[in-house]
């Protein structure tokens, strides 16, 4: 897998204001704000910052947190996971693995089959309709 690598001047120019704040500086936007917290369409969900495919419509569910929530990624090779201990709490963050966007959190309390809950930020995704 190649890595896309961009200066901090690049993202900036290549993503909007909130975009950049999400998925460079690792914000989050306000629940039931976002432009994909409630689509039904089929399709597939892209990172933002390159266009890596992520997630499908299919593995899509309503958490009522507010975010996009998915059971399973598209790809697991296409997010990563890390550790993330700030605003005092110990959380597993998501990651795009090709341009280290910085996606949502996954959680331990999602629907069958994994059990997960990817709950990802809607402007760290580009929908593309089947």
């Amino acid at each position: 897998m190649d890595k896309i690598v961009k200066s901090d001047a690049q993202w900036r120019a290549d993503l909007a204001p909130e975009e950049y704040a999400v998925a460079r500086q690792k914000g989050t936007e306000r629940p039931f704000t976002g432009r994909y917290w409630n689509t039904t369409e089929p399709g597939i969900y892209r990172c933002v910052g390159c266009g890596t495919p992520l997630f499908r419509s299919d593995t899509k569910f309503d958490a009522g947190c507010g975010w996009p929530s998915y059971f399973e990624p598209l790809d697991p090779d296409n997010v990563r996971e890390e550790t993330d201990t700030s605003h005092g709490m110990v959380r597993t963050e998501v990651l795009c693995n090709v341009c280290d966007s910085h996606l949502g959190h996954v959680f331990p309390d999602g629907p069958p089959p994994t059990g997960l809950r990817y709950c990802i930020n809607s402007v760290s995704l580009k929908f593309e309709p089947s």
